[in-house]
């Protein structure tokens, strides 16, 4: 037996972010400052928009724009079961019951077929999950809208995986309304905890200022941030909203900054896991393989491996994690749907009502996919992975 041990999402950290950090702890300025707007910057330039807002969370990413754009109780919102909790709490937070469209069968994705037959005149947003790294189909969702005559909606897309993908050749985060990103610590990039807002401007927006709106918003209603305060004699400020304390810190995006520059290096060995994975998976007839690219130039941000097992359920998946666990070998779920925790059982859904989201849980196991794992821990992961599915299967028929 080896004595290795394969972590599932270690953090990537160098001497770079640790530099980057002490520069900041030795600045005398620790929270939101000049980091955090150098950090926003960047991120508005590698994704190619007008904006980026840096915040503590993606869930706060999204929460704050249906503050901002006022979708309250007594609003609909669609959205997809197969997800994590984030998506839906921020909804429920609202007073907001989330409206869930099935996944298409066989795929990690809401039925694009079956969103418009969910859309009613309480419709204010859609938010669409970019899975495992994959982005979903913006275009078709936006084709439901103009179909329905309701280009209104806001498409707030939920890309906590998907920071670096491409969709149709172009770096993910313009081609919705708004997409909110995770740069939690087993992101690909992390700033330990953090997320960001990208967008750009819209006249049907319908708002003077949007980026001070959520800059003011994320920081408890406040019209002048700390750092501005901080000057001599400018103590003077005004509370215009109920807000948030959500804002990203210095400390954070200085972390952030360093993973950034160094961002196509981590894509790039994160390709050769998955690539590695499934030169070894792919000739096995029981093996699902992820998506990760398409002939239109859409590919994955390589985040999550998410391999499905043929005639697995529940049960079998589950021995398979406890017997690679037993080797120190990490691996995870992507994703329990929300009907099946006891929060969304309670607000009245079932996860009989969405069996190709079942279906897709069922079988799914995420293989580890980090900078950490050599190309020979992928290696003797697949091999072990192998001999105990192959036992199980044995053991089951």
């Amino acid at each position: 037996m080896s004595n290795r041990q394969i972590q599932f999402s270690p953090p990537d950290i160098t001497e770079k972010e640790i530099d980057l950090v002490v520069e900041v702890l030795k600045s005398g300025w620790i929270t939101s400052g000049p980091k955090v707007r150098d950090f926003e910057e960047g991120l508005a330039n590698y994704c190619n928009t007008e904006r980026a807002v840096a915040l503590n969370s993606a869930t706060a990413a999204m929460e704050l724009i249906l503050k901002v754009f006022d979708i309250k109780e007594g609003d609909e919102v669609i959205t997809t079961p197969y997800t994590y909790s984030a998506t839906s709490v921020v909804l429920v937070h609202r007073g907001i019951k989330p409206v869930y469209v099935d996944l298409k069968p066989d795929s990690f994705f809401m039925n694009y077929d079956k969103i418009g037959d969910a859309i009613t005149e309480k419709t204010k947003a859609i938010m669409p999950v970019d899975f495992g790294g994959y982005p979903c189909d913006y275009d078709k969702i936006k084709a439901v809208l103009k179909e329905k005559n309701r280009e209104d909606i806001i498409i707030l897309c939920d890309s906590a995986h998907s920071f670096g993908a491409k969709y149709k050749g172009e770096i993910v985060g313009s081609q919705c309304d708004f997409h909110s990103f995770s740069f939690h610590a087993v992101k690909n990039l992390t700033t330990a905890e953090g997320g960001a807002i990208t967008y750009n401007n819209k006249p049907e927006f319908d708002k003077e200022d949007l980026y001070s709106e959520f800059k003011v918003t994320s920081l408890q209603g406040q019209t002048k941030d700390a750092f501005s305060k901080m000057k001599a004699g400018a103590w003077e400020y005004d509370i215009v909203t109920d807000g948030f304390k959500c804002n990203m810190t210095d400390l954070c995006a200085a972390i952030g900054i360093a993973q950034l520059s160094r961002y196509s290096e981590i894509l790039d060995y994160r390709r050769e896991i998955f690539e590695a994975y499934t030169n070894e998976l792919v000739n096995e007839e029981w093996a699902i393989i992820p998506e990760v690219r398409d002939d239109l130039g859409t590919e994955s941000s390589y985040h999550l491996y998410a391999l499905r097992i043929k005639g697995f359920g529940e049960a079998e998946r589950g021995e398979l994690i406890t017997r690679l666990a037993r080797e120190d070998i990490a691996t995870n779920v992507h994703f329990k749907p929300l009907p099946m925790f006891t929060l969304y059982k309670n607000l009245g859904y079932d996860i009989k009502d969405y069996p190709n989201a079942y279906n897709q849980y069922k079988n799914q196991i995420s293989l580890p996919v980090h900078t950490k794992i050599t190309r020979d821990d992928a290696k003797y992961l697949i091999d072990r992975l192998k001999y105990h599915v192959n036992e199980i299967r044995k053991n089951t028929k």
